[in-house]
């Protein structure tokens, strides 16, 4: 068993990232700590490293997006993008990631924001009922 999540809290963390078993946000057996939604599955580094094509990572953005849409019918749900500059920011690839970003803003009721807000907005509306 890992002591990291304690440690993490010790130091003033409230939450981590290595958890890649859920797409909501959940709080850990350590006090005040959370684990914020990642994927593995979506990261840049892991789909153009295995050969997937610029506009086969659009798509698998778009059909990751459309799924958890649909789950988010009764909560909502995190779609965390493992983006890396030297990866996606590859000149041939760029393009796919500006029309992947342009997708997802477009969508209705989309929160497009950052690990920290996921985690306070959590504690704030979520936590107390957790």
């Amino acid at each position: 068993m890992s002591n990291t999540p304690a440690l993490l809290a010790e130091l003033g963390l409230g939450y981590v990232l290595d958890w890649t078993n859920d797409d909501q946000p959940y709080r850990l057996n350590v006090p005040e700590m959370l684990s914020v939604p990642y994927s593995v599955e979506i990261n840049d580094l892991l789909l153009f490293g295995k050969g997937f094509t610029g506009s086969e990572f659009l798509q698998i953005i778009k059909d990751q997006y459309e799924q958890l849409h649909a789950d988010s019918e009764h909560g909502g749900r995190v779609m965390a993008l493992a983006l890396h500059p030297f990866v996606t920011g590859q000149p041939f690839r760029a393009k796919y990631l500006d029309q992947a970003l342009e997708y997802l803003a477009a969508q209705p009721g989309i929160w497009l924001t950052t690990s920290d807000d996921i985690a306070e907005h959590y504690r704030r509306t979520l936590g107390e009922r957790a």
